[in-house]
């Protein structure tokens, strides 16, 4: 059955809580950059007035990046803005958390540390009711950086770029599950992650790889129709059509090897089917000088 829900997956566009891969927790300024994308995604749940909540778990400082989102939605017209503050598994057992989940049009999983998230909402009515909806309900649910990368059934949640093309550098876990064929990571371009996400789809091939640009996302209608949002670049790679690999016969350490893996770079407005693994172009209007 295919997902009446929709998937928004960001890139980032500002650190937020923890960098994994240097292993510190550290603040920095909020500015906020993918307005435009916020703008997408209440332009998607179609009202001003939808319902909004803000889930700032993944966060060192869940209480004023929360509060940054609700002022950020708020300058573009939404009225209807609530902020889960959902610090620990005993919060998200709340009952009242899950009856205002119940309710919403739109999720938003802000960035910070995606294992913070998958060990606070594993195996909570929370998660439960969420999945629920995102299957049977018009629901948006949306993330940013680390919110993003826990959406998928497989998830990283640790790799140094620099040693991202040596086998056994890049960790995997379980992710919160909302779509089981792709692998996303996040801030893509700008921290190097190319060899990090072909690891990740090296060892697991029947999964696409999704790398996400900042201030750059995707849309997953149905399931399988993606369509990339933002002003930078969406990467897809798909290990399908591998001939070669040595990640399961090289000791950790040593170098990946790989043929024919297949790389597809989508920018505003282009298309990917994830189910025939098919790229559709926007089309480009040709201007015909005088």
């Amino acid at each position: 059955m295919k997902p009446k829900g929709k998937l928004i997956a960001v890139g980032g566009a500002e650190d937020k809580g923890t960098d994994l891969e240097l292993g510190i927790i550290h603040r920095n300024n909020l500015n906020f950059f993918e307005l435009g994308i916020l703008r997408r995604v209440l332009a998607e749940a179609g009202r001003t007035d939808a319902r909004i909540e803000v889930v700032s778990t993944a966060s060192a400082t869940p209480k004023e990046v929360g509060q940054n989102y609700l002022s950020a939605f708020q300058r573009i017209g939404a009225s209807n803005v609530g902020h889960l503050l959902i610090r620990d598994r005993e919060d998200a057992y709340h009952q009242e958390y899950e009856e205002r989940i119940e309710h919403a049009d739109v999720v938003w999983f802000t960035g910070g540390n995606q294992y913070r998230l998958t060990s606070t909402f594993g195996g909570t009515r929370f998660l439960d009711i969420l999945k629920d909806r995102y299957q049977r309900d018009h629901i948006i649910i949306a993330g940013t950086s680390a919110g993003a990368m826990a959406m998928s059934g497989t998830m990283i949640y640790e790799g140094n770029s620099g040693r991202a093309h040596l086998k056994g550098e890049v960790k995997f876990t379980t992710g919160l599950g909302f779509i089981s064929s792709v692998i996303f990571d996040s801030h893509f371009d700008k921290r190097g992650r190319f060899a990090r996400l072909v690891q990740a789809v090296a060892a697991n091939p029947s999964m696409l790889g999704i790398g996400l640009g900042e201030d750059t996302g995707v849309i997953i209608t149905e399931g399988y129709q993606l369509e990339a949002i933002g002003s930078g670049m969406v990467v897809i790679i798909d290990g399908h059509q591998i001939r070669h690999s040595n990640i399961a016969d090289i000791p950790e350490g040593n170098p990946l090897s790989l043929e024919h893996l297949i790389v597809h770079f989508l920018a505003l407005g282009d298309r990917f089917d994830l189910a025939q693994r098919r790229f559709m172009p926007k089309a480009v209007e040709v201007r015909v000088e005088d």
